[in-house]
């Protein structure tokens, strides 16, 4: 039996409770109160619920813990060495379709380090986690990121595609040459899961743009204990406000960056 931390069961205790809601909002959004916050960015009663009830426990838990959440923002602690960042429903517009592909994203910042993370898809019962140097997890599994050494064998996953009305010429440059060399490209809109697969291996790599600090976070965390490599897009380090990310194990995270490389630099050109 895996013994859990206690910093660990206050996290997954959260997720549970978001859970709970969540579950049964979903299958009923036609009836959910959905405001627009911007092009594709929705957020709806569901968002903000589970959020609260995030809060409620990680507080309870760690009253003096600030918060970083994507729906009511920025919350400073007495302890201004630590902070949760917590999105409590990444892939808001899979849920409001019917689209079962969503999670639940909740990391612990320490002095500018994440340290801990949990990513949970209620949907398929996958909890993903992991503790800064005790590996990472799917429900009880130990994980690793794929083996596959091979670009052309490569399952890759993106952000958003076009960029909106107009197009974003660099980005569809980029995926027309990743298609063109990887087994497959997928675009799923939920960037936690995106990297929580990577980390288990569904996905061999991934890369996206303009993300924030609650897409990442906990998704990081998981992918680094899996024995995955994270960087900026063009290899430079990754920062905690950095919203650009390559992701993968060390062959596809390499040969990733070359490609993308390689088709800004034609686009530019062009």
């Amino acid at each position: 039996m895996i013994v859990k931390s206690p910093l660990m069961n206050v996290m997954m205790s959260a997720a549970d409770k978001a859970a709970r809601r969540l579950r049964r909002d979903f299958g009923e959004t036609e009836n959910l109160q959905v405001s627009r916050k911007g092009p594709a960015d929705f957020v709806s009663t569901a968002d903000t619920l589970a959020e609260r009830k995030i809060r409620d426990v990680l507080e309870k838990a760690r009253p003096d813990y600030g918060f970083l959440m994507e729906e009511s923002g920025s919350h400073k602690g007495a302890d201004e060495d630590h902070r949760w960042i917590v999105d409590p429903l990444d892939g808001t517009t899979n849920f409001l379709h019917g689209l079962p592909h969503w999670a639940i994203s909740i990391a612990l910042e320490e002095r500018g380090e994440i340290v801990a993370g949990v990513v949970y898809d209620p949907v398929k019962n996958d909890l993903f986690r992991a503790e800064k140097g005790g590996g990472a997890y799917l429900n009880d599994r130990r994980i690793r990121v794929a083996a596959r050494r091979h670009f052309e064998d490569a399952l890759i996953a993106t952000g958003a595609l076009g960029g909106g009305p107009g197009g974003d010429t660099v980005h569809e440059a980029e995926v027309a040459a990743v298609a063109a060399k990887a087994a497959g490209i997928r675009r799923w809109g939920a960037a936690a899961l995106d990297l929580a697969y990577v980390a288990c291996g569904r996905f061999d790599g991934f890369w996206d743009r303009a993300l924030s600090p609650w897409d990442l976070a906990a998704g990081l965390i998981i992918l680094k204990e899996a024995g995955g490599l994270a960087s900026l897009p063009d290899g430079r380090t990754l920062k905690p406000d950095s919203a650009d990310i390559l992701a993968g194990n060390e062959d596809t995270h390499t040969a990733l960056m070359k490609t993308l490389r390689s088709a800004r630099a034609k686009s530019v050109v062009a």
